[in-house]
């Protein structure tokens, strides 16, 4: 049975990015399909994250088929709660995964933003896959209170790859999450959260882990 492989890319990103485009790539050069499905729906206004997991199972083959997912920063985060819904989720590899999102996220916004946020229901984001700021609805806030790390408990194989200068999510994160977990393996990579400059080392940990050819 051919095992089915996604890719999530992060927030305020699309298929487009360099992370996606250079995976993608190198899955291309090895014959191997690897869907990377658009996350905003085109509608980053109203982008959540219960949205992103239907988004993404609705990928899914059929009930049986292997699925590895391969996630990035917020990706990251979502690829792990559809892993735990979904048992057809084998395998997942997380890059620079979102944990904790919202607690490195909205103390940089600062509180007087995120009150305003809240009463008037937008705030403008600059999303990177569109190249201008788009608005986005506070109830991505409200709905991504919901996916807390501790539900996470699903022991599948999982590789997780975090730049020890990572300044959006910093590698504790992905510490404190593999700490509690023994089926969590962690590589340290000298990068940021963009990881451009580790895209051969993330690939040679990726085929060896998913087994690829």
């Amino acid at each position: 049975m051919s095992t089915q492989y996604i890719y999530l890319h992060g927030f305020a990103s699309s298929p487009k990015s360099a992370k996606a485009q250079d995976i993608g790539d190198r899955f291309a050069q090895i014959h191997t399909e690897l869907k990377i499905p658009d996350l905003n729906a085109g509608d980053f206004s109203h982008l959540t994250i219960s949205r992103q997991i239907d988004r993404v199972a609705a990928e899914f083959s059929d009930d049986s088929t292997p699925v590895i997912l391969i996630g990035s920063s917020l990706g990251g985060l979502t690829a792990a709660h559809i892993a735990q819904q979904h048992s057809q989720v084998q395998r997942l590899v997380l890059l620079a995964p979102a944990f904790g999102f919202l607690s490195h996220w909205l103390p940089k916004l600062g509180d007087e933003q995120v009150q305003r946020w809240q009463q008037e229901k937008y705030l403008m984001v600059y999303h990177y896959g569109e190249g201008r700021s788009l608005p986005l609805s506070y109830d991505f806030v409200t709905n991504a209170t919901q996916y807390q790390e501790e539900v996470l408990q699903r022991p599948l194989p999982t590789l997780i790859l975090h730049g020890k200068k990572d300044e959006v999510i910093p590698i504790e994160a992905s510490r404190d999450f593999g700490r509690s977990r023994s089926w969590v393996e962690l590589i340290e990579l000298d990068s940021d959260h963009a990881l451009g400059n580790v895209m051969e080392e993330i690939w040679q940990a990726i085929r060896l882990f998913c087994q690829l050819p």
